[in-house]
């Protein structure tokens, strides 16, 4: 994210009705988001490049980043359950939007009706899928998911042997859009796993009907052609967090997240702030409240932990994470820099979402999909 052109951009955006009405703000740069895209798309040069938009388009919009990708070539697009395939179908008719919860049972019309395209992960699944197939009288698009490992989803070993040694009858009425697995451990390059997987991947596909195969996530396309297939399905990538953490994050940051200053008050001891009391003052100096707090998504774990910047100046985070406040310590920014109204970055060019989930002991994936719905999302770019 080019900082000066977000900062010159933001400059009437965060002026506008909707950003006074909160208290913070999620800047999601499309252009980025999009070289991002092309970026993986060109990793895997053989194989098509769909987009992972699940946990609504990782917190940032399923439809808004779907729509973007769109315009950028993607085609192919996978969410985690049905309604958010509904709403990215309702606004990408032409696209292919792939279910990775499958078919729960009695959703099979509502599959149909809407065009979407499940993934299969057990024969009760091909099963019901077939069968309504043939009750409508068509053959009916789908994946299906072979477990190599991770045993979450997938047809683990003794179901993908019936299915191979009976392929014909029990895939009847389906039309197989591809064969695709999950890896596991990716993003450990040592890790002997990921290559293990491949193998059985690729003993699986010996026994299978031939048909397109997609495996590799955003750490996977890093692993090279072998992991590309048909069909890569990058995720976390997209969204600018470290795909591959074993390098220098090739990507470029999507989202900013600013905080809107509520009030500034001086403190001195023996001065205590927030819930529990849990700060202590020492010295005398000044505290900032801030507009958002854990009912945002905010990791309350980074309370005595986090930190925001204010103009360039860092503010450390000082006692608990309120639901709907942060309190910084704001002694060392320049007072022209602290006028309440103001924005101060939680996310941003000085703090990537990497370093945020560091400093809260969790991952970039979680950073991005808990961001609340309270914010007031800003596009631009794209």
């Amino acid at each position: 994210m080019a900082a000066d052109r977000m900062t010159s951009e933001l400059a009437g955006l965060l002026n506008s009705p909707e950003a006074a009405r909160v208290g913070a703000v999620l800047v999601i740069d499309q252009d980025a988001l999009v070289a991002n895209w092309r970026a993986m798309a060109a990793l895997a040069s053989g194989a098509e490049c769909a987009a992972v938009v699940k946990a609504n388009g990782y917190g940032l919009g399923d439809v808004a980043v779907a729509s973007a990708l769109w315009q950028a070539g993607a085609r192919s697009f996978f969410v985690a359950d049905i309604e958010a395939g509904m709403r990215v179908k309702k606004a990408l008719p032409a696209s292919r939007t792939i279910v990775l919860h499958g078919v729960p049972a009695g959703t099979e019309t509502d599959l149909t009706e809407q065009g979407l395209i499940p993934v299969l992960s057990s024969l009760a699944e091909i099963g019901r899928w077939g069968t309504h197939a043939r009750r409508l009288g068509r053959h009916l698009p789908a994946f299906i998911h072979i477990d190599t490992g991770m045993n979450r989803l997938g047809l683990p070993p003794g179901e993908l042997d019936r299915l191979c040694n009976d392929p014909e009858n029990l895939l009847a009425g389906i039309d197989l859009q591809g064969w695709m697995s999950h890896l596991a451990c990716a993003d450990d390059p040592l890790n002997p796993f990921t290559a293990e997987q491949l193998r059985r991947v690729r003993a699986a596909l010996a026994r299978l009907p031939k048909a397109p195969v997609s495996l590799a996530n955003s750490a996977g396309i890093f692993h090279g052609a072998d992991y590309h297939f048909d069909l890569v399905r990058p995720g976390i990538a997209l969204y600018g967090a470290n795909p591959a953490p074993w390098l220098p994050n090739p990507m470029r940051p999507v989202v900013r997240l600013l905080a809107r200053i509520l009030q500034v008050r001086d403190v001195a001891p023996p001065d205590t702030v927030g819930y529990d009391a849990t700060h202590r003052i020492t010295a005398p100096g000044k505290v900032a409240a801030l507009g958002m707090g854990y009912a945002d998504g905010y990791p309350w774990s980074l309370a005595g932990k986090g930190m925001a910047m204010v103009g360039g100046h860092p503010a450390p985070l000082i006692g608990r994470v309120s639901m709907d406040l942060l309190t910084v310590d704001v002694t060392s920014v320049p007072d022209h820099q602290l006028q309440v109204g103001g924005w101060v970055d939680i996310i941003g060019p000085h703090r990537d979402v990497d370093q945020v989930a560091k400093e809260a002991g969790t991952i970039g994936y979680e950073v991005l999909t808990r961001l609340g719905s309270r914010y007031h999302r800003i596009y631009v770019g794209g």
